[in-house]
Formats: C-alpha cells, structure tokens, sequence
C-alpha cells in the first residue's frame, strides 16, 4: 500500500506541469499527504486497528445496534455520550475474548481512579446543563446566591 501510494505521488509530481488549472490543489493534496506520511499507514503496522474506514462504520454500527436493541430507544442513549470512550473500548474487548474475573481488576489503581473521577464529573457537568436547560432562571438565581454568599465576608 505505502509503495502504491508513494509511486502515485511521485506521477502526480511529475504532472503537476501539465495539470493545468488544477495545479493548485494537486500541490495541496501533496502537501498535505506528505505532512500526514508517518501515521498514514498506521493501521497496517498494528494487526488489531481495523484497516479501513468501512470497519470502523461496521464496528460503530454493530455497538450502536446492539446499543439499541439493549435499551430499546431509537436514538444514542445519552450514556453513550456521557460514558462513550469506556462503553464502546468495554463492548469492543468484549468480542475480542471471553473475559473473567481477574481480567476485569484494574491494572494501574490510579489511572482507574482518574477515570472515574472524570466520568463523573461530566455526569455531574451534565446533569447542571439539564437543570439550567429546564429551568434557567432558577437555575441562575440559585448560582448567583452561591457566589455572594463566598464573596461575602463572613
């Protein structure tokens, strides 16, 4: 693949004279290929990264069927959102292997922890957004009687 594409650069290369009105954005194309070169064939040195975008599209579109037909809604559930990066790495090691017990005990304690923190606080983050989306005033009110009360003195 890398040769392919490294022998069909260097003919656009070679044409880029004769390209006309076209010479603009050929040069671009080059530019920004050869910029993105050292990752570009990335997937086809690690053996468990799906080797094209028709993978991906397949491996999102059987979570989020999966997704739904577990939940029952049409639409993405808003967990998919909030707990998406470890709900879609958890269903894909799934089909990997069967897992046991002492598969599923955290390696490194505190990169859990961090993890859990962060999944929590854009739960929390959430839910504000959907009390000030519900009843904004209310909602602000009771934020602007907080910060009086800490920046008043006591």
């Amino acid at each position: 693949m890398r040769r392919s594409a490294r022998g069909l650069m260097g003919a656009m290369t070679r044409s880029l004279r004769d390209a006309g009105p076209l010479r603009p954005a050929l040069e671009h194309f080059l530019k920004v290929t050869r910029s993105y070169w050292p990752g570009l064939f990335h997937t086809y040195d690690r053996p468990e990264v799906p080797k094209t975008n028709n993978d991906l599209e397949q491996l999102f579109g059987s979570h989020r069927f999966h997704e739904r037909r577990a939940s029952g809604r049409k639409m993405a559930t808003p967990g998919m959102v909030v707990r998406g990066k470890v709900r879609l790495v958890a269903a894909v090691a799934t089909r990997l292997r069967a897992r046991q017990g002492p598969d599923l005990a955290p390696r490194d304690l505190d990169a859990w922890r961090r993890l859990r923190r962060e999944l929590d606080e854009r739960r929390a983050r959430r839910a504000e957004g959907g009390r000030f989306r519900r009843k904004p005033r209310v909602y602000l009110r009771q934020l602007e009687r907080i910060l009086l009360k800490s920046a008043l003195p006591p």
